[in-house]
């Protein structure tokens, strides 16, 4: 064998080994401790990683719980026991979260909203905004074809038999696919106890709205006369609801108003991921929350 060889092997030789060496000493200097019950926590979270919670991922929401910036009730995917078990293995209070639903802000199904045009194209939503806004005269109108239920993964949305998306609230996570998938913006999330929504989008009034969709907001202000004081106003031709005064809102502001755009969503009841009959008495239809 050549010196020349051998000074190359003795040389690449002595590199490896000081390679070795800096990069035993820089894994040493610069290892960082993790906490083996994160990935306890994490095993034991439901691993959608929908963001519901506000955390970004599973994992980032057991790192959370264990730092105790998050309590264990803020997973809203989890069960009460999934709960309790992620509680009773941190040992600390299980807390409480106010669920929240996605709600549509529009009632004007395929019964209800004037078409002004039939779209022939991809069966998106996405799509069918592209090409003119879509096929509907109100241009805040669901076009119905199922963006939102496509998006949801937990299966908490279906396409009702006038073309609206029904959310069913104890499926559904709060976790805004929805709200993303909507071209039209008519999905928003809610905390669950606020009962009086208007399902109406459009700036329109008076006639000009009735024109367009028999479940649009005309404007006429009954429902901000018949609601507690100061809990709705009219503004740009649309009733507006303050949530701050939640605690004042009851079905009365419904009772008037003549398109049924303002509805009280108490009572609505489900089977098998279809509605069932709406409670006796009720004259606003569970499609439309």
């Amino acid at each position: 064998m050549s010196s020349t060889v051998v000074t190359s092997v003795v040389v690449l030789g002595s590199l490896s080994l000081l390679f070795g060496v800096l990069i035993a000493v820089a894994t040493k200097k610069l290892w960082v401790w993790e906490d083996p019950r994160i990935d306890d926590v994490t095993a034991m979270l439901p691993g959608s990683n929908c963001g519901a919670c506000g955390q970004p991922g599973c994992r980032a929401f057991a790192e959370g719980a264990i730092a105790g910036r998050v309590q264990p009730a803020q997973c809203t995917v989890m069960n009460a026991d999934g709960v309790k078990a992620v509680a009773e293995y941190l040992g600390v209070d299980a807390g409480a979260a106010n669920k929240r639903v996605a709600r549509l802000l529009c009632g004007g199904g395929s019964d209800l909203a004037i078409c002004k045009a039939e779209y022939r194209g991809l069966e998106t939503c996405a799509a069918a905004a592209a090409v003119a806004g879509g096929g509907k005269g109100c241009s805040w109108a669901c076009l119905g074809l199922a963006d939102c239920e496509r998006s949801c993964t937990f299966d908490a949305i279906f396409m009702n038999d006038r073309d609206l998306p029904v959310v069913i609230p104890s499926l559904c996570t709060a976790c805004g696919d929805c709200v993303e998938a909507c071209p039209k913006d008519l999905f928003t999330l809610m905390p669950a106890e606020q009962k009086l929504i208007v399902q109406c989008r459009s700036l329109l009034e008076g006639s000009a709205a009735d024109a367009l969709c028999a479940a649009a907001c005309n404007a006429c202000g009954r429902c901000a006369v018949d609601a507690a004081p100061g809990l709705i106003q009219m503004k740009n031709g649309l009733a507006v609801i303050d949530y701050s005064k939640n605690a004042l809102a009851d079905p009365s502001a419904t009772r008037r108003c003549p398109t049924n755009a303002i509805v009280w969503v108490e009572g609505m009841q489900f089977m098998h991921g279809r509605r069932t009959a709406p409670a006796a008495g009720s004259h606003h239809e569970a499609v439309r929350a």
